[in-house]
């Protein structure tokens, strides 16, 4: 009984001390660079404070006169201002058009035959075989002027001449569509797949359209499918670094792609962890909001 009883300690302490050494460790280093001042130097920041070094009498009186420049700069500072809101307006927009996007793909992959499925589902993640990098230089050489898009449409007679796509907020929105769309089709998916077909007969046998049916039953069963998927692409797309650098242009702003300026071209590491810091508690709300949610699903199955 003791023997079992240590497996299952075991067992549940692996995944909190993964967290502890590869989450909350650098994340405290991260806070501490945060409150720093930015020195020329190696590394390019003085610390205000050492835990390790400084004794524990020392280390409180330094808490206590703590600066918080950095990220006061964060509400001051116009281009951590518009970079937050616009990553928030491209990373919510871009949720919105793939749930409309991803709905009636993962519906029709629920309403297809059992046989298939497995086949369907290996199509909606076959992208995740080949590197997000090399999909996003792909994306490079489609949008440009030269690139395959603007042909077919000139050889169409849809348009003159080519368009300008690529070093736009068009070609951001087109790059975080094709590479979170999966996230948001798979929960849809699981959501529609595991509903019961003879709710639908009921709510026809009781006078409902199609599209009543859909509505009051299937949409609404789908609830929990349609917040998980949102939430699984609306995290990481605020944060997204790498399509807004390579697809966007210079007048791209996306929190990332700030931080990234900040910490390799700037080499302000304190503003650039001041801006790690605000984004990660950002984010944090939607994570509690998420876990609620399951939380109250759980207590009403």
């Amino acid at each position: 009984m003791f023997a079992r009883g240590n497996q299952r300690w075991i067992v549940t302490a692996i995944p909190y001390a993964w967290m502890l050494v590869f989450f909350l460790v650098p994340f405290l280093i991260v806070l501490k660079i945060s409150f720093s001042s930015t020195e020329i130097a190696q590394p390019p920041y003085s610390p205000t404070f050492d835990l390790i070094n400084d004794v524990w009498v020392d280390t409180l009186e330094k808490l206590q006169a703590l600066q918080f420049d950095n990220y006061k700069r964060l509400f001051t500072d116009s281009i951590y201002v518009e970079s937050y809101l616009s990553s928030l307006w491209i990373a919510g927009t871009s949720t919105l058009m793939m749930l409309f996007l991803a709905y009636p793909i993962a519906y029709g992959m629920a309403r297809a035959p059992k046989s298939i499925r497995p086949t369907l589902v290996m199509m909606v993640i076959l992208p995740f075989w080949t590197s997000f990098l090399i999909r996003i230089y792909a994306w490079i050489s489609i949008l440009s002027e030269e690139g395959l898009l603007n042909s077919l449409l000139v050889s169409l007679g849809i348009i003159d001449e080519p368009m300008q796509i690529l070093s736009t907020n068009t070609a951001v929105y087109i790059g975080i569509l094709y590479s979170y769309l999966p996230f948001m089709v798979l929960p849809l998916y699981s959501a529609l797949e595991k509903m019961d077909d003879s709710l639908i007969e009921a709510a026809k046998d009781l006078g409902c359209t199609q599209f009543q049916a859909f509505w009051r039953v299937t949409f609404p069963l789908s609830i929990p499918g349609v917040i998980a998927g949102c939430f699984l692409v609306f995290i990481p797309a605020v944060g997204e670094f790498v399509i807004p650098d390579l697809l966007g242009g210079s007048e791209t702003l996306m929190i990332g792609k700030t931080m990234w300026e900040e910490f390799f071209n700037n080499r302000d590491w304190p503003a650039a962890s001041a801006v790690a810091v605000a984004l990660l508690i950002v984010l944090m709300i939607p994570i509690v909001i998420f876990q609620s949610n399951e939380a109250r699903q759980q207590e009403m199955r």
